[in-house]
């Protein structure tokens, strides 16, 4: 079968990787000049299934209006005239009970879990190196209200078997000795010792070259205009410069761009782009910097080691599709790295970015068949598209093979917002 995946960032990669491992000759088609060059470039590094949670969760609309006070606020919200966030953040408020929690939680650790495994798989069968480190996520509290209220997640991940450890701060010391450099900085932490840390961007671009090696063809600097439809079926894909290609199967994986480009065929995809921020810093000092990745509870920022580098991310800003640099993100980053790792390296070298995450209300991505038979989705992963990236790119390629998923994927697609109560 041809297929055409329309966007070239980890999940369109990892989508045409499986695809054509499979048998299917594909062609990836990207506005970019490479792979990997928007989401997906400078991302905070992390393989998380043990992070693997909702935003939507019981708590958070009135922890949402504490973060929006605080000087160093994860949390951002612009005014905006967009009656589409407006719907967008309606329908995150209603999975905000415990019922809907469990039931994403769930989807999201099952699709995360899978997922490191397949990475796991393709490693061994590939050798693709990426800057990747197996060394877990350390989730650290500065406040003994945090640790006191872990149970409620730790919960959720004994009843999954998730791998877990709640430590004291001498336990987070083991775990990260760089943190002994600041006595009374944390008082505790969640360790998931099943976590990998890995370059998403250099990842993207190794398994494109991996594509090529197996017939894939690459589109690149080929803006796309519009899909266009006979009925229900998909009849080709026109690009900016005119030219019309024609496959036999589709696979819209543009993150946050997905929803635009398929509103023309009636098919309503409830994906907002979050605006995230990160910091990219040379390590000056191996020994004063973390050894895999910390995650600072109360900033919400994840610091990361990669190779000799330095990846600082976090900040959830809804703006619409700003690309603009704030510098107040870059002080809530820099705060938060300074005061765990203050003498890890120069943030006066550090290169600052941001790129848009692909969100949805309930934190589960959109995988699987539409409305058009021959049109399928690969999109909506948020802040876990490099943790989910190959486990739904493997599911994408079973199903539209023709086979049965390893896991249960039938409460992954579009279909699922049809029949939510």
């Amino acid at each position: 079968m041809r297929i055409l995946v329309l966007g070239g960032g980890v999940i369109g990669i990892t989508s045409a990787y499986y695809l054509a491992k499979a048998g299917h000759s594909v062609t990836v088609v990207d506005r970019q000049p490479g792979a990997g060059m928007e989401t997906s470039f400078a991302n905070a590094g992390q393989v998380s299934p043990g992070y693997a949670a909702p935003w939507a969760a019981p708590g958070i609309p009135i922890k949402a209006l504490k973060w929006l006070m605080m000087r160093h606020r994860p949390l951002v919200m612009w005014p905006r005239v967009e009656p589409r966030l407006y719907l967008w953040l309606a329908s995150m408020l209603a999975n905000c009970t415990e019922e809907a929690y469990e039931r994403n939680k769930g989807r999201m650790l099952r699709l995360a879990e899978y997922s490191r495994d397949v990475l796991k798989a393709l490693r061994s069968e590939t050798g693709i190196v990426y800057d990747h480190r197996e060394r877990g996520t350390l989730q650290v509290f500065r406040k003994q209200s945090q640790l006191d209220h872990v149970g409620a997640d730790t919960d959720v991940l004994e009843r999954y078997g998730v791998a877990h450890q709640v430590l004291d701060e001498a336990g987070c010391i083991a775990v990260e000795p760089a943190l002994a450099r600041v006595p009374g900085r944390v008082v505790g932490g969640l360790y998931l010792p099943g976590d990998e840390t890995g370059d998403a961007h250099l990842f993207t671009q190794r398994l494109a070259a991996l594509c090529v090696e197996l017939g894939v063809e690459f589109r690149y600097g080929a803006a796309i205009k519009r899909i266009l439809k006979e009925g229900q079926t998909v009849s080709g894909v026109e690009l900016e410069q005119g030219a019309v290609l024609v496959a036999d199967a589709y696979v819209a994986a543009m993150g946050s761009f997905t929803p635009a480009l398929l509103k023309p065929l009636g098919l309503d995809l409830p994906v907002y782009p979050v605006k995230g921020y990160s910091l990219t810093m040379p390590i000056a000092a191996p020994d004063a910097a973390p050894v895999s990745t910390v995650m600072d509870e109360t900033f919400k920022v994840g610091i990361t080691r990669l190779g000799d580098r330095l990846r600082i991310g976090g900040t959830a800003e809804l703006a619409g599709f700003s690309h603009t640099l704030r510098s107040p993100r870059r002080a809530t980053l820099e705060q938060s790295v300074s005061d765990l790792f203050p003498d890890a390296g120069d943030l006066r070298g550090a290169s600052f970015w941001t790129g848009l995450r692909p969100m949805t209300p309930d934190g589960t991505p959109i995988i699987g068949a539409t409305a058009f038979g021959n049109l399928f989705t690969n999109t909506g992963h948020g802040t876990l598209g490099w943790t989910m990236a190959c486990g739904s790119a493997k599911v994408l390629a079973d199903l539209m093979s023709g086979k049965t998923p390893d896991i249960a994927a039938d409460d992954l697609s579009l279909q699922r917002y049809a029949t939510a109560p």
